[in-house]
């Protein structure tokens, strides 16, 4: 039975800061314990809990979120704390500071299970919950990052080279070198970084960014290569895609450092898109959504 809304927070259906422009989507805010979490939604039925990248938020889903909702799905897309529209009392971030707003957030919202489609910083929180929550997940998709058990190569190195300058970043440093072609495959538009770094006009945003790297995204990176993840057992049904143009996850490098699967997971699978790069979404979003549609149709199980 779900939750009502009331007993874990309440969801306000006024908006009015000026938002990226996307059709079909309502706009609430949700307020949990020392947040007001923006929330993009669309459609009815099974909810899909999308989780963006950095530097993004709602908005990178403008292109899948209609289509998988268009096949009978609720799909809830939160701005996660430090980024978008969603407002937080406390600047300060932990290593599972995402990963419990989240749940806040659909306590609040009344689901107690949903399917999740997770893409970078995103993919940090969907890891969590799949791991210490794993009731909260019917599957998951996990965009460009790799599992929690996997095993480290120096190969993978350079997917982490751009941390050392986001853990210095200062308020107004621009951050349109993270949408360079080292990350993509079709170059994005003036007009789509805009809108993407656009809520880095907000003070709040802009001063999270060394936060968030200190506090939530090196620590997490740092369990990965400790191999935390690696003596749990990961449940829910997973999916991880990778661009065959994202360098450090080559499929060769993926495939091996992904190998012993069985020994830590339950249900997963690889899956590799051509054309695409770290920006798989931008780069490819008909294959992320046929990708999706998929593994939601052959592992949803029942409700």
């Amino acid at each position: 039975m779900d939750t009502p809304a009331s007993a874990k927070g309440s969801v306000t259906h006024e908006w009015s800061p000026p938002l990226p422009e996307a059709d079909g989507f309502e706009h609430t805010m949700v307020e949990t314990p020392g947040l007001r979490t923006h929330v993009a939604s669309i459609g009815e039925g099974d909810p899909v809990v999308m989780l963006h990248c950095f530097p993004g938020h709602w908005w990178q889903w403008r292109d899948i979120a209609p289509a998988i909702a268009a096949q009978g799905f609720r799909v809830i897309c939160p701005d996660l704390r430090g980024s978008g529209w969603t407002e937080a009392a406390d600047p300060r971030f932990g290593p599972d500071s995402q990963r419990d707003d989240v749940i806040a957030v659909l306590d609040a919202l009344g689901i107690p299970r949903a399917h999740f489609v997770c893409h970078d910083m995103g993919a940090i929180s969907g890891m969590q919950i799949s791991y210490l929550q794993p009731e909260r997940v019917r599957t998951i998709v996990q965009l460009a990052v790799p599992p929690g058990f996997m095993e480290f190569t120096p190969k993978v190195m350079p997917a982490f080279e751009h941390m050392p300058k986001l853990l210095m970043h200062r308020p107004g440093t621009s951050l349109r070198y993270l949408f360079s072609p080292r990350y993509m495959t079709h170059p994005m538009s003036e007009q789509v970084i805009e809108a993407n770094l656009r809520p880095h006009q907000r003070p709040e945003v802009e001063q999270a960014v060394r936060a968030l790297y200190r506090g939530l995204v090196i620590p997490v990176s740092f369990r990965l290569m400790a191999g935390v993840y690696r003596r749990m057992r990961l449940r829910p049904p997973t999916l991880v895609v990778f661009g065959r143009e994202d360098g450090p996850f080559a499929e060769p490098t993926a495939r091996h450092i992904c190998r012993n699967h069985a020994a830590h997971a339950d249900r997963f699978e690889l899956a590799f898109v051509d054309g695409a790069a770290h920006f798989i979404t931008d780069d490819a979003p008909e294959d992320v959504i046929r990708l999706v549609l998929d593994w939601f149709a052959r592992e949803g199980g029942a409700t």
